[in-house]
């Protein structure tokens, strides 16, 4: 497993992440945005795929204020019990830091063509949101974020282009959230919006319990598709 080493832009330490490349290079950077389940092995097969696509990837590790090196699954209650408290541990403003300090050492590889992007799941979707709103990544994608209707506030600072990938019955949001997102995005120029009827949070976990072959399918060949746009 091949690992990078950031140095966190407050002081206070330094932090790794997985990162794949690809065969050829100069190519674009995308930064993948932890799940609350750490740099699992789910993570580092979607680096490994955007790598497959000629991107390097990058996968920082968030937890590392409170722990270094956390691998979960979401196939047991404990692992569920110690994601909740490593995600109640965590500080948003802190996690947008360090990926900013991530983004910064990935435009400065030598292998970097001077684009960046970043793609996150669950707590990453949200992160993904706040990246296009107070950095300059170039172009941001999320998949199930939660709680971006308490965040509409950060809209105005986006620049950059945004797709966001909501599940229509996520069970750790409301109807009423999610309408408020999308109607707020409607018209926008630079954010996008896709509902995927009928699935829950985490669709495009795969072998997650919520997994969804043709909604993730849908979703994936939708971030293929901006990020060829916006980063190639």
């Amino acid at each position: 497993m091949t690992t990078m080493t950031i140095t966190a832009t407050d002081g206070t330490g330094t932090f790794t992440a997985y990162i794949a490349k690809p065969t050829q290079t100069p190519a674009p950077v995308i930064i993948v945005i932890q799940e609350i389940f750490g740099i699992n092995a789910d993570m580092r097969a979607k680096c490994d795929a955007l790598a497959a696509d000629g991107y390097i990837a990058i996968a920082p590790d968030l937890f590392w204020r409170q722990e270094a090196g956390v691998e979960l699954t979401d196939q047991t209650k404990a692992e569920w019990d110690k994601a909740f408290a490593l995600l109640n541990g965590f500080s948003l403003d802190k996690g947008v830091d360090d990926l900013a300090a991530t983004l910064a050492t990935a435009k400065a590889l030598p292998e970097c063509n001077g684009r960046a992007g970043c793609v996150g799941y669950c707590l990453g979707g949200r992160l993904a949101y706040l990246m296009a709103a107070r950095t300059n990544v170039d172009a941001s994608v999320g998949y199930y974020g939660i709680a971006l209707d308490t965040m509409l506030g950060e809209a105005a600072s986006i620049k950059t282009s945004l797709l966001l990938h909501i599940a229509e019955l996520d069970k750790f949001s409301t109807p009423e959230a999610r309408d408020k997102v999308t109607t707020y995005f409607a018209d926008s120029k630079t954010v996008t919006t896709h509902v995927y009827a009928g699935v829950d949070h985490a669709f495009a976990r795969l072998n997650g319990d919520h997994y969804d072959a043709t909604a993730a399918n849908l979703a994936n060949s939708r971030t293929d598709a901006f990020f060829k746009t916006h980063l190639k």
